[in-house]
């Protein structure tokens, strides 16, 4: 009960004429930054990062997560009608959604797309509801060795689900490690890896490097892939959008398999690209039609986008709790928070009562705006796909370097973004995965910062990670993580020399 307290006291602050209107501002931002190709969540949210420095905590938050309300929606949109993901997450979604919207049923797939993506989101809500206080009340009682531990099992649970070769998550993970570490040491107070030049002994700015590793990334990746864009009809038949959603609840089941999956990849670090795909491929397995997936099956919207909100809604449950975020855009956000002052955690629950429940408050209303507006808009954003990518490509260099130039009124900070863009831009074409590179500068000076106190507390000695059941089940399951993939592999490779007449069955199974 005292959660729905605590949230109806959230609504009073959300349900205000600027917050509403926030809303309305960073729904219509999102949907922009979703529909235009080499732009993204994660790099909208930080493109707009430093025009909140001078708001309330709470509007800044607000504003924020409704641009990712509104990106995620806004990448459906183009998968649909266009066959052009807006976003990583929204690549499944092209599989069913854009042959249905060919077969002249682009209503059917855009209804569809977005009503599944309000449960998901709306079940991801649910979640942070009634989780969030009781996940913030266990970790009061942690020390640095907690929090080491679950710092551990983060970057564990990236390369045990992170979806990407664990080789390459952990070489991203070593790169922001390396990242974080420029400055000033906080324990010894010694300047490390700074290479002589001043300017870097304050450390890399986050908004710098996502402004650089989403944004000049993207961009390069896009001007090198051409767009060949061939719009469908985007008129909306209203008789049909209220036909398609009322008939959702007859694949009920693969509504709720698909909220569980994407919370469940939205709270661990498997974010909701990876989160849209495995839904796609188990609703596909266990559906009647499988077979049909891939020619405008509805099940086959379904899956990926109630997934996919699932998970990019429930990832902001343990960056508020506990001060780690699920994605990449929830990262970003958590730089916002400690640009304003806040610090992500179990305090804030305490501490800053209106500004965790305004926020989640704020995500009940911020989806309705968002479906609302993204049906409403859809005709004009479909016509934004046809301005020539020559155009969108200088403006999105121009915010960037404004952007970044922006942050500490530094010429080294536009360098800095320009070369975390080749950064980027060679992740992206080598198939390295950016997320843990975003946690690990996020986090990483935090998780050296409590394991180097764990050690003086212990005068050196690692069992203080075994001090308690606590810790020690934290960090037995972050050895698991990483021992996953290669327990999957010798598993796959017995399969593999197993026995002929064993086939056919393993076969059916599959």
């Amino acid at each position: 009960m005292e959660n729905i307290d605590l949230l109806l006291h959230g609504f009073t602050i959300a349900i205000t004429l600027p917050h509403l209107a926030l809303m309305v501002i960073g729904v219509l931002l999102g949907i922009l930054v979703g529909v235009l190709p080499g732009l993204g969540a994660p790099n909208g949210v930080s493109l707009l990062l430093p025009l909140t420095f001078g708001m309330q905590p709470v509007s800044a938050i607000i504003l924020l997560s409704s641009m990712y309300w509104g990106a995620l929606f806004g990448g459906s949109v183009t998968s649909i009608l266009f066959n052009i993901p807006g976003e990583p997450s929204s690549v499944a979604t092209t599989f069913d959604g854009y042959p249905m919207a060919r077969d002249g049923r682009p209503t059917t797939a855009l209804a569809t797309a977005f009503g599944s993506a309000a449960f998901g989101a709306l079940v991801g809500v649910i979640l942070i509801t009634f989780l969030a206080s009781w996940v913030a009340k266990v970790a009061l009682a942690f020390g640095p060795a907690e929090y080491f531990a679950v710092y551990f099992l983060a970057f564990a649970s990236f390369v045990g689900m992170g979806g990407a070769p664990p080789a390459k998550t952990i070489v991203a993970l070593a790169i922001g490690f390396a990242i974080a570490a420029i400055g000033i040491d906080t324990v010894s107070g010694s300047v490390r890896l700074t290479m002589g030049i001043d300017e870097l002994v304050k450390g890399v700015n986050f908004v710098v490097a996502v402004m650089g590793l989403f944004g000049i990334g993207e961009l390069l990746i896009a001007v090198e892939e051409e767009f060949h864009a061939r719009a469908v009809s985007s008129k909306i038949e209203w008789r049909e959008v209220f036909r398609a959603l009322g008939r959702l609840p007859w694949h009920g089941v693969a509504l709720l398999r698909s909220a569980a999956i994407g919370c469940w990849m939205g709270i661990t670090p498997g974010g909701p690209t990876a989160a849209s795909f495995m839904s796609y491929g188990i609703a596909k397995r266990f559906s009647s039609r499988g077979k049909h997936f891939g020619t405008g099956e509805v099940e086959g919207i379904i899956a990926p986008e109630t997934a996919d909100h699932a998970a990019g809604t429930s990832a902001l449950l343990p960056m508020l709790s506990l001060g780690i975020p699920g994605s990449a855009t929830a990262a970003v956000m958590m730089g916002g928070l400690m640009i304003w002052g806040l610090n992500p955690g179990p305090m804030l629950f305490i501490d800053q009562k209106d500004f965790v429940w305004g926020l989640i408050a704020s995500m009940y209303v911020g989806n309705i705006v968002a479906v609302v507006l993204v049906l409403l808009t859809v005709p004009v954003f479909a016509a934004l796909m046809r301005i020539p990518f020559v155009i969108i490509a200088p403006l999105i260099v121009i915010i960037c370097a404004v952007g970044a130039y922006s942050v500490s009124n530094s010429y080294l900070d536009v360098l800095l973004m320009l070369g975390f863009g080749v950064v980027g831009y060679l992740f992206k074409k080598l198939s390295y995965p950016l997320a843990p590179l975003v946690l690990a500068i996020v986090i990483g000076d935090k998780a050296e910062d409590a394991f180097r106190q764990s050690m003086l507390m212990s005068k050196g000695s690692l069992g203080i990670f075994f001090a308690n059941r606590l810790v020690t089940s934290l960090v037995v399951g972050g050895v698991a993580l990483l021992l996953l993939p290669l327990v999957l592999q010798v598993v796959r490779m017995r399969r593999g020399t197993a026995p002929d007449r064993a086939k056919p069955e393993e076969m059916r199974i599959i």
